[in-house]
């Protein structure tokens, strides 16, 4: 007697990371600035702050044997290989706000902030 088994069909997985039209337009400017240009984005999590991990954005010449390469409205960014499973589903923004701005993340996959917003947890 043999017994076959059918797959189930699998669903497509979300994307590592995508970016809002406001932060793609900061990279796009960032990318071609002086201090910048030829460079690219590389996007990790630290264990840093209150609730555990918190977002390290630094600057690469190029793609690293840990990096995941993500592009978006045609842009790349890198993510450090090791954050992939904290970030997927994640949107990067760019928010300009009285007194500060930069990159905010949205992140479906964590669980809570700490109280000054600096790190958060999974």
């Amino acid at each position: 007697m043999s017994t076959t088994t059918t797959s189930r069909p699998t669903r497509a997985l979300p994307p590592l990371m995508s970016l809002s039209d406001a932060a793609a337009e900061r990279l796009r400017a960032l990318y071609e600035s002086g201090g910048q240009q030829g460079k690219l984005l590389r996007i990790a999590v630290k264990t840093k702050g209150c609730s555990g991990m918190a977002y390290d954005l630094d600057w690469a010449e190029a793609p690293g044997p840990g990096d995941e390469v993500v592009k978006d409205k045609g842009l790349t960014v890198l993510v450090d290989r090791k954050a992939t499973l904290f970030l997927i589903g994640t949107t990067m923004d760019y928010e300009t706000k009285a007194m500060s701005a930069g990159f905010t993340f949205t992140n479906p996959n964590e669980k809570g902030r700490c109280g000054c917003g600096e790190s958060f947890h999974v």
